[in-house]
């Protein structure tokens, strides 16, 4: 039965949503960009032909968001995870942000979008460093759209590494422990420069966070949907915003 509404709900293509609430936008959205390898396998193609395709989408949802509005779109495009993939589809994935910015930037400098990267740099190709390092070099004085990608990024890692940070300066006596709360730990995380996502949007049908941003969406509202990435559209981040302005959000109050 549950297949078969799968089914059905896929049958019916994507109808333009209602208009939009301009002042209502989210500033933060989050995306957790899933099923670039089903897309491939259920066209008969290799994985990264899914990757590729998958890159192609990222130029159009940015362009979308910065007309919204949006803020900040943090984009999860390499998880700490990801490492245990074929290395030959890795490999292909430390390729992809040199490929992507190498056409992008220009596009990017034009409509004043600030790259920003969040994970552990260190650990990525020197070929891949070095393409971030770049974009976020020469759109540091962009005031725009925030590009934030998510780059050999986990959370629990995250949070692990600021606790580290917060135990030596306790160990040294810069620090008490009565000192350490919600805001102190926000400092010392990844985005502690960014807000929190109002919205996090899932695509390939998964409904799971996959260690993503853990501390930073307490608070979000979700959109799960069952498209793979390299389908999604301006319509479809279009209706995860109408989904999300007719949520009242309360944090916890009535």
């Amino acid at each position: 039965m549950l297949e078969k509404l799968t089914k059905w709900r896929k049958s019916f293509p994507i109808q333009e949503t209602k208009k939009i609430d301009e002042v209502n936008i989210p500033k933060h959205i989050a995306i957790i960009m899933d099923g670039n390898g089903r897309w491939a396998k259920q066209k008969g193609l290799p994985r990264i032909a899914g990757h590729r395709e998958g890159m192609k989408v990222i130029n159009k949802v940015v362009r979308r968001a910065n007309e919204l509005g949006v803020e900040i779109l943090t984009l999860y495009a390499f998880s700490t995870e990801n490492w245990k993939r074929p290395k030959t589809e890795v490999d292909y994935l430390m390729k992809l942000p040199e490929r992507f910015l190498s056409v992008e930037l220009p596009k990017l400098m034009e409509e004043n979008v600030k790259v920003r990267l969040m994970g552990s740099i260190e650990n990525l190709p020197e070929h891949t460093r070095n393409a971030v390092n770049k974009a976020v070099k020469e759109t540091a004085n962009n005031s725009g759209l925030i590009l934030n990608f998510a780059l050999n990024y986990g959370s629990r890692f995250e949070i692990v590494e600021a606790m580290k940070r917060i135990s030596e300066q306790i160990e040294q006596g810069t620090l008490t422990a009565n000192e350490v709360d919600e805001n102190l730990l926000t400092a010392h995380l990844m985005t502690s420069e960014l807000r929190d996502p109002d919205l996090l949007i899932r695509t390939s049908g998964e409904i799971r966070l996959s260690n993503f941003m853990l501390w930073q969406i307490a608070y979000s509202e979700f959109w799960f949907t069952d498209v793979l990435w390299p389908d999604f559209s301006e319509l479809h981040l279009d209706e995860a915003i109408t989904v999300y302005q007719k949520r009242a959000r309360r944090y916890g109050g009535v």
